[in-house]
């Protein structure tokens, strides 16, 4: 596959590049960015996926998530797609909203006009990005892990629960954890997959969760200060699916952080390394005995 070098830079010793190539799935150009840690050669890392929110490109989570130290410490190749397709004839919201169109894609594969011919981000994320990062750099793909941001936080709960065997461990910011039930995603879904709302629940944490999925546990941090916290993203429900299925779930409630990405890199930390154990095998570790103690601090 043809891939263009945008940028590289050197940082912690590894490399930040930023790519540009032709997708076959959204039929636009699409750019994305990779870190890889320094390595010996032949040898092959992890992988981390960031599911970016509404209004973002990949540069947002690159320029200020502050990943790199930790991925570097830990050995962990970053990778962040952007949240849509973009470029001429692609369809948009016609009031410009920020909220549906370019820059929110929902992680979907869009059935409706005209949104079917280029929005197919489910397909991007999960076949066609994965098998360029399997092809383009040193990434063991069989230990593969995946977080986001709100509505990158709903693509990535919604991915991981559909590929529990991929994905090694699951963990979101701030996430749109039931769509169907906000305003956001009962905008978007219905235009994106009509208006059946039996379509739109492979796209939906909790339903997928009262449907079946399961993964091993989930970590979730959520900014008590959050302008978006009541009506938009409601960790309860997803709380509520989790323990009526037996989902092991560690809920943080983030006093004084909201939803930007000030919340975003001060936790980013606890992520990743949440992310390299379950990749290295480990489940039951000093973050799970911590975050025990912390959620009698933090809970609402």
């Amino acid at each position: 596959m043809a891939l263009e070098t945008v940028s590289t830079s050197r940082s912690f010793g590894g490399v930040q590049g930023v790519y540009r190539h032709a997708s076959a799935a959204t039929g636009t150009d699409m750019v994305f960015s990779v870190y890889v840690p320094e390595h010996a050669a032949g040898v092959k890392l992890p992988v981390v996926w960031y599911l970016s929110g509404l209004t973002c490109t990949h540069a947002n989570v690159t320029e200020k998530g502050e990943f790199r130290r930790l991925c570097a410490e830990l050995g962990l190749i970053f990778v962040a797609p952007d949240t849509s397709p973009r470029g001429e004839g692609v369809a948009d919201d016609p009031e410009g909203a920020y909220d549906f169109g370019l820059g929110a894609g929902f992680y979907v594969d869009a059935t409706q006009e005209p949104f079917a011919a280029h929005y197919r981000m489910w397909t991007y994320i999960t076949q066609e990005l994965p098998a360029i990062v399997a092809e383009q750099f040193p990434a063991d793909m069989d230990r593969q892990s995946i977080m986001g941001h709100s509505m990158g936080g709903h693509g990535a709960l919604t991915i991981g629960l559909t590929f529990p065997d991929r994905f090694k461990a699951v963990s979101a910011f701030a996430p749109i954890v039931a769509p169907s039930q906000v305003p956001w995603g009962r905008k978007a879904l219905p235009a994106y997959l009509g208006n059946a709302e039996s379509a739109w629940r492979k796209h939906d944490a909790v339903a997928l969760i009262e449907d079946g999925a399961r993964v091993s546990d989930l970590l979730v941090d959520q900014g008590k200060d959050d302008p978006f916290l009541a009506e938009q993203l409601k960790p309860e429900l997803l709380e509520e699916a989790c323990a009526a299925a037996s989902i092991p779930l560690t809920l943080r409630f983030q006093p004084g952080y909201d939803h930007s990405y000030y919340f975003i890199s001060t936790f980013m930390a606890d992520h990743l390394r949440w992310h390299a154990e379950r990749l290295a095998g480990k489940s039951d570790s000093w973050f799970r005995k911590a975050s025990r103690v912390g959620k009698e601090r933090n809970d609402p």
